[in-house]
């Protein structure tokens, strides 16, 4: 069997405790045997997607209602999965690993994925902090003197660990002339060095699944499940997955998805930002029907996104699986007049999500935790979830699905000029290595920007006018763009501009969004940027 050729930009700190010869054995063993099929399933993306083209169309699939229609079940959720009325999301760096087990949440998303920017260092990074917390061995004092130290164990939050989705390759990890995938890198290293001792501490190796587009990608997890635990002697069905319906395509699988992962899956998350650009990405040459307006003004209570997760939360409930709500993006200020503004949306939004039979929902910031808890506490009270609202009144059709036109609000000057410099903003962040990003008071990651490079291309394409009476074109974009550079390049100063990497996140931006075909997934070309 060839062996994982490790290609680093340097050798980090401890980097051999976590790429031990026996860890590139199973990484090598995980890619001969499912990087073929993921190659497979990344094609079978782009047929669907010009079947899409073709007919402006998506349905339930027919060959598999049988499954829908059929009695089953997700296998019970363990017991420290049974309760996730509040869950927080961040990447893996050691200050917010503390930090996020501290919270106070019962869930800690440990992200690889898009709140993580791929440095060498973060991917390695990141697996040695949750190992060092598994270890009680992370606390340490920062340079401002300022400390920071786990609580007892029963305090922590639970880890449930993104990998990358299917579509991204680990680079420095090769097998011949191939690269490894990233999904089988951060799974298998984090899956090899703590699943046994995950089970030691009465909890096991509980995952966040990205970006599926099909119930056979699904299918493909859980095969890696499967070998991963017996390769290990890890019992059948210690592994959980929860998936994120994400994409327009896995709205319409829910239950395949679920019925794939049955024997491993424990629940389903609703998002936003990236389920409104995969709608972008798969009808963008669908006409007016499927423009969206400024991402602000897409909520949650939208038509189309209210038919997607109330559908959401019935297919968990009906399968005995979590329904786990969006997430609240809100940075506390030291403006209490703005933090009361935004504690109130925040509020109101949970409380939605409870209402509507949600099990838990996000948060992006420690001290949301309690807002959050609190909308979700005046629901369930002292019950861990609400599995047994079966929402049997929810009837969602495909249309409702694709209703994108229901929303009454157009594409704004400020929409347009908000896509530029969020976008801007972060991919500065994010090519400088740091993946969760403070932007005008949100936390932001790569989702943020893929909706802004998508929006700009879709009004592009569409032929958009704007409420200024602007139709939008390569010319107009360019020349709104000119004036938020200089405007940015002001803010932040020339040389700060130049060498803090402004010019290059815009640049980037700039070409794809403007670029006559569309890129698939941003992090693709940015990633070639990155150490």
């Amino acid at each position: 069997m060839s062996a994982v050729t490790v290609a680093a930009p340097a050798t980090l700190p401890r980097q051999d405790e976590v790429l031990t010869e026996d860890a590139l054995g199973f990484l090598a063993e995980l890619h001969r045997r499912f990087t073929p099929r993921r190659d497979e399933l990344l094609a079978r993306r782009a047929l669907r997607r010009e079947e899409i083209a073709r007919t402006g169309r998506l349905d339930f699939l027919p060959e598999t209602k049988d499954v829908r229609d059929a009695a089953w079940t997700v296998a019970p959720a363990p017991p420290a999965l049974q309760d996730r009325r509040v869950e927080i999301t961040g990447p893996t760096d050691r200050k917010m690993t503390v930090n996020a087990l501290n919270s106070g949440a019962k869930i800690w998303l440990a992200d690889f994925e898009d709140a993580s920017s791929p440095t060498w260092a973060n991917v390695i990074g990141g697996q040695l902090s949750l190992a060092d917390a598994y270890r009680r061995r992370i606390d340490f004092t920062d340079e401002r003197g300022k400390e920071y130290a786990l609580r007892p164990d029963a305090e922590l939050a639970t880890v449930v660990m993104r990998p990358r989705g299917w579509h991204l390759d680990e680079r420095h990890l090769t097998v011949g002339d191939r690269a490894v995938p990233g999904a089988l890198v951060d799974f298998g290293l984090y899956f090899f060095h703590n699943a046994r001792r995950l089970l030691d501490l009465g909890k096991g190796p509980y995952f966040y699944l990205p970006k599926l587009e099909s119930h056979l990608e699904a299918r493909l997890w859980n095969d890696v499940f499967t070998y991963a635990q017996e390769a290990l002697g890890i019992p059948y069905g210690t592994v959980r997955a929860t998936i994120l319906i994400e994409t327009i395509t896995a709205a319409f699988e829910m239950e395949e998805i679920l019925y794939e992962l049955r024997d491993h899956a424990s629940g389903l998350n609703a998002g936003r930002w990236d389920y409104l650009f995969s709608i972008v990405k798969n009808f963008r040459d669908g006409g007016e029907k499927f423009v969206l307006p400024d991402r602000n003004a897409v909520t949650m209570t939208a038509p189309f996104m209210r038919a997607y997760t109330e559908l959401l939360v019935r297919t968990c409930h009906k399968r005995g699986a979590h329904a786990i709500g969006g997430m609240a993006a809100f940075i506390p200020s030291k403006d209490a007049a703005v933090n009361a503004v935004a504690f109130e949306k925040v509020r109101a939004d949970k409380d939605r999500e409870a209402g509507d039979g949600f099990d838990g929902s996000w948060v992006a910031h420690p001290g949301l935790v309690p807002v959050a808890r609190a909308s979700f506490d005046a629901v369930l009270g002292d019950r861990p979830h609400q599995k047994e609202r079966l929402r049997e009144d929810v009837e969602v059709t495909a249309d409702d699905l694709l209703a994108i036109d229901s929303l009454d609000a157009r594409p704004t000057a400020e929409g347009l000029r908000n896509a530029i410099q969020v976008g801007t903003r972060y991919l500065q962040a994010w090519l400088a290595g740091r993946g969760a990003v403070a932007v005008f008071n949100l936390m932001e990651d790569v989702a943020t920007a893929e909706i802004s490079r998508s929006q700009i291309w879709q009004w592009i394409n569409a032929g958009v006018v704007l409420d200024t009476g602007d139709r939008v074109t390569h010319e107009c974009v360019r020349q709104v763009a000119a004036d938020q550079c200089l405007a940015m390049r002001d803010e932040v100063g020339e040389d700060e501009f130049i060498s803090g990497g402004w010019q290059r996140a815009f640049d980037l931006l700039m070409r794809i969004a403007l670029d006559e075909e569309y890129v698939d997934f941003l992090t693709l070309p940015a990633y070639e940027l990155l150490d």
